[in-house]
């Protein structure tokens, strides 16, 4: 089974898939189960989502996924075949190398970067400067979607990528994320406090904590509402697809948004890796 692993600044998202020539498993870890129907298709059946530390060793890598194999009754000597990695801190890049070479060496692994296929084109000015999730995102939802499409990923920043009816990556949008916007504003204003993310009674708040809720539920769905505005205005009618950690929170609030993927990364990773490995046997 391939293990791809999309390391971001806040979480890292890991994923256990099937391979196309391999059996198909139905156990899969508690929450944010993909539909029943999708997982013939698609492939996965575990998923875990883990606060990036970019302290780790190689080491504590390996411990760390050896355990949360194990906690699922698989043995990650025999289950894993292949490794595929997106990671948006280097430290955290040359860890999991690291680790793959002492701890791995036998199974092919694939770290998507510069000189990794993803059949895509790239068509920003520096190819080199697009972060190895945004490609993932973009090779994923092309391949579900078809163009042109938007991604709106809701991370540590949101990030809006614009992939043309060719499949081709066009460039897009970074704006401060959500949680980094309100770690700012509670940083920088004594009187305001914390608040649970929920729908407020009104959009015009009538306490401090519902005038919060009301401007990051309402305020951040209306950002993406206008920028895809935008970007379609200049792209042509498209699909937006929103996915990261706060994707599920913010999506309800957006009109623009057709389609909430989860694991959209992680579904681009599995295509990155039997493009590269798959593909040469």
């Amino acid at each position: 089974m391939l293990l791809a692993i999309d390391v971001g600044n806040t979480d890292t998202v890991i994923g256990l898939f099937r391979l196309e020539d391999e059996p198909h498993h139905t156990t899969s870890s508690d929450g944010y189960a993909l539909a029943e129907a999708d997982e013939p298709t698609r492939g996965l059946t575990h998923h875990w989502r883990l606060s990036t530390v970019p302290t780790r060793t190689p080491d504590e890598h390996a411990v760390l996924l050896t355990q949360l194999l194990d906690l699922e009754g698989l043995d990650i000597s025999t289950t894993v075949t292949g490794i595929v990695v997106s990671s948006s801190s280097p430290s955290v890049t040359t860890m999991i190398r690291r680790m793959a070479e002492r701890w791995f060496a036998d199974i092919p692994v694939v770290v998507l970067g510069p000189g990794v296929r993803s059949g895509m084109s790239i068509l920003y000015d520096n190819p080199k400067e697009v972060g190895p999730d945004r490609i993932a995102d973009a090779v994923a939802a092309y391949d579900l979607y078809g163009g042109p499409t938007i991604i709106v990923d809701m991370g540590t920043a949101t990030t809006f990528e614009a992939i043309s009816e060719r499949g081709e990556y066009l460039g897009g949008a970074i704006a401060p994320g959500v949680a980094i916007s309100l770690e700012a504003l509670y940083g920088h204003a004594a009187a305001l406090r914390s608040v649970e993310l929920v729908e407020p009674r009104n959009v015009i708040g009538r306490s401090t904590a519902e005038s919060i809720q009301s401007g990051v539920l309402y305020g951040f769905a209306a950002q993406i509402d206008g920028l895809c505005a935008r970007i379609t205005a200049q792209l042509g009618e498209s699909t937006v697809v929103a996915t990261g950690g706060l994707a599920q929170l913010i999506a309800p609030f957006s009109t623009a948004i057709d389609h909430v993927e989860p694991w959209l990364t992680l579904h681009g990773l599995r295509i990155v890796f039997e493009r590269n490995v798959q593909g040469d046997r």
